[in-house]
């Protein structure tokens, strides 16, 4: 790698609170290029006031990369490597989670649940699963419905961003994420870690057996997804897309959900824009209009 000069600009605060100088340059035309490029790929829409918080999370793709410079990343980027672009994407999303967020989703979830005949196969598609914490809440909610690990339920959990899907995939937290996580669900559904693994917890292999996580972009034009679904969640996803992309997204997302299905939405998000599409059953939940 040649040598690199920190250019001098002036210092902003990057995410751990820290001030960082701009030691990559950094044009108007650069953001302006990443904006579009995160845009096409992803549906997320970039507001001009991101432009620190963007160079503060690629500068670390540049220094992986030996790169550098912005614009000869975005060449990168535009010459089509693959797997450079689901890094970008990974870098440019947002995952905040936790486990039971929104709680009061999970009574109406159950009670819906509880109406379904027991010999009827259930489908749950949690479509931005972030590293676990929400499929894994609804699995809970489901062995506590049906009151095993047994149940007739699949839980199909997607997200854009690689990283948090492997997260996921491990089932590790440590036990300040598993607060809201109740002392009998933790005895239940994990295993608290000893020795060099105390403080963490590991989800049981009897619950992550009833999830099946996958990469997916809600932005690809076919979404190979063919069953239909009896709850869709769809939490904190849509604030990130215009309105001309939610109603896309929301239009393909209709036909997947059975007539009776329920849609959980995040607590900042509505879709009176899709009312023909969707219409409210409850404080962010949503059933198809059919």
């Amino acid at each position: 790698m040649s040598a690199i000069s920190a250019i001098k600009k002036p210092a902003f605060g990057n995410e751990s609170g820290e001030r960082e100088l701009y030691l990559f340059p950094f044009t108007d035309d650069d953001f302006h290029r990443i904006r579009g490029l995160i845009y096409r790929v992803a549906g997320i829409s970039l507001a001009p006031s991101k432009r620190d918080l963007v160079y503060s999370r690629l500068a670390r793709r540049l220094r992986a990369r030996l790169i550098d410079s912005f614009s000869e990343y975005i060449r990168l980027l535009e010459s089509g490597d693959k797997l450079e672009r689901e890094e970008f994407i990974n870098a440019l999303t947002t995952n905040m989670t936790s486990f039971f967020r929104e709680a009061h989703h999970f009574p109406i979830l159950a009670k819906h649940l509880g109406a379904i005949p027991r010999s009827n196969h259930v489908n749950i598609w949690t479509c931005a699963s972030s590293s676990g914490e929400e499929p894994y809440s609804i699995a809970m909610t489901v062995v506590e419905q049906y009151k095993s690990f047994n149940a007739p339920v699949r839980i199909l959990a997607t997200d854009i961003d690689t990283n948090v899907l492997d997260k996921a995939r491990r089932g590790v937290y440590s036990l300040d994420q598993l607060q809201k996580v109740s002392p009998e669900q933790l005895k239940r559904f994990f295993l608290k870690g000893d020795g060099k693994n105390a403080g963490f917890a590991k989800i049981r292999p009897e619950l992550q057996q009833m999830i099946t996580f996958r990469r997916f972009n809600l932005l690809d034009e076919q979404w190979g997804v063919n069953e239909k679904f009896d709850v869709i969640f769809c939490r904190n996803v849509m604030i990130y897309f215009d309105k001309e992309t939610q109603y896309r997204i929301l239009k393909k997302m209709q036909p997947c959900l059975h007539p009776h299905g329920l849609f959980f939405a995040g607590h900042s998000e509505s879709f009176h824009h899709a009312s023909d599409l969707f219409k409210v059953c409850g404080k962010t939940v949503y059933s198809p209009n059919n």
